[in-house]
């Protein structure tokens, strides 16, 4: 058993449903998810467009829809259960355990404010909140005691004093708020970050914008990174980066991440484990190299087949028959059974469960009934 798997879930899903009321009728979106991830571990989340993926994250961080009724299930974050929270308790939540890395930056990035504007005010909503934090990063950046200049000796009895229970002025809570927005800055590889916190978004590169989005989810410590699509809207040579500075980034920072992806590609880069996930249910989950190599529902085949590659000869391109099921009216039984090659007499009636079958590899299909 490895150190991850030792440390236990610090999010864990159990049987999600949840509906959205149209005027078209009643979408089933998510057909009673289960889902753990490990402290520290990055886990992909995959699947075709309107799957559920996006659903499964805003009903982590409490940002569902109005139109949006959790049917069932429970998500227990770090030992505590979200969907018995108030909404103000998720907003605590949203601050300091949850943060979320969206698709396109321009469209949270507000840009008629600079981006250490938008930075601070992630500090400046909850000073109190943030104040050990800051607190503690600076006396970091001053380290240790004795060997430095006689003003930053000052300056660290000054955070003692605040450190056990002293009231900072407000220039001074701004200063060390300004200091630790830097410093994330920093950590996410953005150049001159002191000038880039004067800036406007629409300044900066779409690069220079995923990084400020990651930098504001950084700000918060959190336990847990949701990263939606986060490289989509990107170039190659651009999300190529990115997922270099994923990777510098797990080996520094204490939380576990859920990529959010369509591209395989990206999750065999830079994930521990995966889950597919179709049509609402996650239908397989196993550690990357486990899945890539023996994949066992019908779906994650056909998923894998579809990918072109340059070692092969084959020349036609392979894809799953039939289309994505209309969620206002789904199949019966296994929503993925019209497409599947190897649906049988049961598969329209019941609902696989998702049961391990190997060490660490778990399927919905009722091909590995016990």
């Amino acid at each position: 058993m490895t150190a991850r798997e030792e440390a236990g879930p610090i999010l864990k899903i159990s049987d999600l449903r949840v509906t959205f009321h149209t005027y078209a009728g009643d979408v089933k979106a998510l057909n009673g998810v289960d889902l753990t991830v490990r402290k520290g571990e990055v886990l992909g989340l995959v699947g075709e467009s309107g799957c559920g993926k996006s659903v499964t994250s805003l009903a982590v961080a409490g940002l569902l829809p109005p139109n949006a009724e959790l049917e069932s299930g429970t998500i227990t974050l770090a030992g505590a259960d979200i969907l018995k929270m108030s909404r103000e308790e998720i907003r605590q939540k949203r601050l300091t355990d949850i943060a979320m890395v969206f698709q396109d930056p321009m469209t949270y990035l507000n840009p008629v404010l600079t981006v250490g504007s938008q930075l601070l005010e992630i500090i400046t909503q909850e000073p109190k909140l943030f104040l050990p934090a800051l607190v503690r990063h600076r006396l970091e950046e001053i380290g240790p005691e004795g060997k430095e200049a006689p003003a930053l000796a000052a300056e660290r009895e000054r955070l003692l004093s605040i450190s056990r229970g002293g009231r900072p002025g407000r220039k001074e809570v701004e200063r060390l708020a300004r200091q630790y927005v830097v410093s994330t800055l920093r950590q996410v590889r953005l150049p001159d970050p002191e000038k880039v916190l004067d800036m406007y978004p629409f300044e900066l590169s779409g690069g220079m914008r995923q990084r400020v989005m990651i930098a504001m989810a950084l700000v918060r410590r959190p336990k847990l990174l949701l990263a939606d699509e986060m490289t989509t809207a990107l170039d190659v040579t651009v999300q190529a980066q990115i997922l270099q500075l994923l990777r510098e980034l797990r080996k520094e920072i204490d939380a576990s991440i859920v990529l959010i992806t369509h591209d395989l590609a990206v999750v065999a880069e830079v994930c521990d484990r995966v889950a597919v996930m179709y049509a609402g249910n996650i239908v397989e989950l196993a550690g990357v190299e486990e899945l890539y190599s023996d994949p066992l529902h019908p779906y994650t085949k056909g998923l894998l087949a579809s990918i072109p590659r340059v070692d092969s000869a084959r020349t036609r391109q392979v894809s799953i028959g039939g289309s994505v099921p209309n969620l206002l009216f789904p199949p019966s039984g296994c929503r993925f059974h019209p497409r599947c090659p190897k649906a049988f007499g049961k598969c329209p009636q019941v609902k696989p469960p998702l049961v391990e079958v190997k060490p660490g590899h778990l399927v919905a299909c009722l091909l590995y009934e016990e």
